[in-house]
Order: structure tokens, then sequence, then C-alpha cells
């Protein structure tokens, strides 16, 4: 059996990754093949704990930019996030993988509240931990809420899932001379304005030295490739 590069991984998705061709919710195909994969994952002794966006569903910081009250609509956005964690945990529990759900926002009646303690209990226990609603506060994005509970429950890595196959210089599909970056410094993305993540959640990373991966969940394959520390996507840590 491949052994496992890291022991804890902090994985974050993007709601749109759960969309696969649509424009709007959550593909069962795709859901079901990210279920598959985290599921080899575990079976290989990796913890796995998984921050969720909700672009797939709501998008406040879109209609605040209309002329919504931004508190409300990123509020809204949370709400999206325990969606796709409930999605999330129903196809990973279809696979036999033991998932909690666990929201930054007081909803019992659907998940538990985080603790990060309990957080880190549930992971030691084998189980993997859907952590929603990002940090529970407006403002911030479910980035830098990855970035957050990757420290928080000492992840070895924060693994960020994209559409494309790293880091490049600009919009590869907007500029065919754009260049893909293997490894970057935290300064080299904060300066040169790459787009891996917003800037706090890259100042968060950089504090504690939690390194960082993009890579293309679309491609079959990529977790195991990623946790066994194959050479794929753009990996960002200290220089």
């Amino acid at each position: 059996m491949t052994e496992p590069k890291y022991k804890r991984i902090l994985l974050k998705l993007s709601g749109e990754a759960l969309m696969g061709d649509g424009d709007y919710g959550i593909s069962p195909a795709v859901i079901r093949r990210l279920a598959s994969e985290i599921r080899e994952i575990v079976e290989l002794g990796v913890q796995v704990a998984l921050v969720v966006g909700g672009g797939n569903i709501f998008r406040g910081a879109g209609l605040a930019a209309e002329g919504m009250d931004r508190v409300t609509g990123d509020h809204m956005g949370m709400l999206a996030t325990v969606i796709n964690g409930l999605a999330l945990q129903d196809s990973l529990e279809r696979e036999g993988v033991y998932t909690r759900v666990m929201s930054a926002i007081k909803i019992n009646e659907v998940c538990e509240d985080y603790i990060r303690r309990r957080a880190i209990r549930h992971l030691e226990k084998g189980r993997v931990v859907v952590l929603a609603a990002g940090t529970g506060n407006p403002f911030f994005t479910t980035d830098s809420a990855a970035s957050l509970r990757a420290i928080e429950v000492d992840a070895d890595i924060m693994l960020k899932a994209t559409k494309v196959d790293g880091v490049y210089s600009a919009d590869p599909m907007l500029d065919s001379s754009a260049v893909r970056y293997d490894r970057l410094t935290y300064d080299e993305v904060l300066e040169r304005r790459l787009m891996v993540m917003d800037a706090t959640a890259i100042v968060l990373c950089r504090d504690q030295n939690m390194p960082i991966m993009v890579f293309d969940v679309t491609q079959p394959g990529c977790l195991m490739n990623a946790v066994t520390g194959k050479a794929i996507g753009t990996v960002v840590e200290r220089g």
C-alpha cells in the first residue's frame, strides 16, 4: 500500500468544484467521485478536515455589490456552505466514511458546533470533519476560514482544490503565454498579486508556516497523488 506523505490535511473545496459542468447547484456525479477519492485517502490513514465554499449556491459578495447589505449576504453564504457540507457528509457516508459536519454558526438541529478540540478528536478517530459556515464572521472568505482551520487543527498541509492545475502568472484561459509555477513563496504570491487565495488567507499561512498545495481537483486520482507526495500543482511555502 502506498505510504502517505501527510498524516493530517485540510482540503479546501470551492462550491464551484461541486457543480461539475452545471451552472448552479451540486453535480451528483462530481460529489460521488470526490467522496470516493476522499475514502481512498482515509483508508491510507490520512486524517481529513474539509472546508467547503458556497459559491455554487449563493455568493454574498456578489449581491452586496448590487446593493444588498454585506453582512446579510455573507450570512446567507455561510448557510450555503452548510448545505454543501451536508451533501458531502451524505456522499461520504454512502462510501462508508464516518463524517461529522461542524458549523461556525449555531445550527444544532443539522450539525455540530465547531469546537476545536472536538474536531481534532474526530480526526484522531478517523472521521472526516467537514467545517462549514466559514469563520462564522462576515467579511471573511472561506479561503481565510480554510487557512484558520488548517492552523487550528494542526494540519500538515492545506490542499486548495481548484479547476486549474496550479498557480499561473496570468489567467491561462485568457493568456496563452501564462506560465505555471511549481513552487512559490508566500511573499511572491502577495507581491505578484497571484490569484491563489485572498491576502488574509495567505498571510495567515505565512505567519504560521502552513504550506499550501494548489491543484486541479477535476483530474481523477488527484487527491491520492497529492497526499502521497507526487509532483502536482503548485506548492506555496517559505523560501
